[in-house]
C-alpha cells in the first residue's frame, strides 16, 4: 500500500487558504502521493504544534500570517535568503532531523513577473510601498533581480529604514514618506504594493502622476474581481496591473519542488486558481 504524505499550510486564521487547491493540483499533475490540509493554530501554541506534526511524520509545513517570524525563530537552519528576511515561509526536515526553513515568496514574486508576464526587473527603477514581514520576505530575490534603484515608501518611516540598513551592504534603499512622494519627480518603471491595508482592501495614498504608461503595477495580494490596488493603477493608464495570485502559485510551487524533488507546471494552475477567484467560488 502506497503511504500518503503529509503536508499542511499553518496561519491564523487559515480557512481562506488556497493552498490546499494549488498543492492538490500540483500532487496531481506530479503523481505524488500527498496530501495537504489546512492548520489554524494560535501564536501561543505555534512551536509545540509545528514540532509535533513533525514528530508524528509530517513531511513539510508552508507557513503563513503571523507566523512567518515565529517560524524562522524556530528552525535549526536557514536558507540564506530565509535567513535575511528574518521570515520563514516553508519548513521540512532535514536527513538528520533538524528542521529546515527557507521563503520562497521572493522566488515566486520574481518568477511570477519575469517569466510569466515577461516583465524586467534588472535596471528597474522600483517603487515598494510598505516595509513589513511581506516585503521583507521579497527583498533578497529582489534585490538579487538587479534593480537600478530601489525606493521604499511607508507609514511608519522607521520601519522602512529598518530594512534600508538591514540590505545596505546589497543595495541603497531610498526611504521616502508619503509627503515626499508626492514631490517625487522621477518616475518608477515598477510600483510593488506590499503593503498591510492592501490585506483589507485599502488602497495607499499614492498620488495618481506617479503611473505613466511605462509603469507596471504589481500587488502582492489578490481580491475576486482585482485588487483596489490593480483597479487604482488600471485606471490611471499603468503598462501593466498584475495582482498577487501568480506569486501564490509560484511560491508554493517552489516548496513543493523543495518537498518533493519535482517542479510542477504552474501555467494551469494559476490559470484554475483564476477562474476560480472570478467567479468568486470556494476554494478547497
Amino acid at each position: 500500500m502506497t503511504m500518503t504524505d503529509r503536508y499542511a499550510v499553518v496561519g491564523y486564521p487559515v480557512a481562506h487558504s488556497k493552498s490546499p487547491f494549488i498543492h492538490a493540483r500540483f500532487a496531481e499533475q506530479t503523481a505524488q502521493a500527498m496530501c495537504y490540509e489546512r492548520l489554524e493554530i494560535a501564536p501561543e501554541d505555534f512551536d509545540h504544534s509545528v514540532r509535533e506534526f513533525f514528530d508524528q511524520g509530517g513531511r513539510g509545513l508552508n507557513i503563513t500570517v503571523p507566523h512567518k517570524e515565529a517560524a524562522w525563530q524556530l528552525v535549526d537552519w536557514r536558507a540564506p535568503n530565509a535567513d535575511r528576511a528574518g521570515a520563514v515561509n516553508t519548513i521540512y526536515r532535514l536527513d538528520d532531523g533538524r528542521l529546515a526553513g527557507d521563503n520562497t515568496d521572493g522566488v515566486g514574486m520574481v518568477r511570477d513577473i519575469e517569466t510569466n508576464n515577461a516583465g524586467t526587473l534588472a535596471g528597474a527603477r522600483i517603487l515598494i510601498v510598505g516595509a513589513g514581514g511581506a516585503v521583507r520576505g521579497v527583498l533578497p530575490r529582489l534585490i538579487a533581480a538587479a534593480p537600478a534603484s530601489l525606493c521604499i515608501v511607508n507609514r511608519t518611516e522607521s520601519r522602512a529604514d529598518t530594512l534600508a540598513r538591514l540590505f545596505a551592504d546589497q543595495i541603497r534603499i531610498n526611504v521616502l514618506s508619503y509627503a515626499q512622494l508626492q514631490q517625487q519627480a522621477t518616475a518608477f518603471d515598477w510600483i510593488i504594493n506590499g503593503s498591510a491595508g492592501g490585506l483589507k482592501g485599502e488602497l495607499p495614498p499614492l498620488p495618481d502622476a506617479l503611473v505613466t504608461s511605462g509603469t507596471a503595477c504589481y500587488d502582492m495580494v489578490y481580491a475576486p474581481g482585482g485588487t483596489v490596488f490593480q483597479k487604482w493603477a488600471s485606471t490611471h493608464g499603468a503598462a501593466m496591473s498584475l495582482d498577487g495570485s501568480g506569486m501564490l502559485v509560484e511560491q508554493a510551487a517552489e516548496s513543493f519542488r523543495i518537498w518533493r524533488g519535482v517542479r510542477p507546471d504552474t501555467g494551469p494552475v494559476i490559470q484554475a486558481l483564476r477562474e476560480t477567484l472570478a467567479s468568486n467560488q470556494s476554494v478547497s
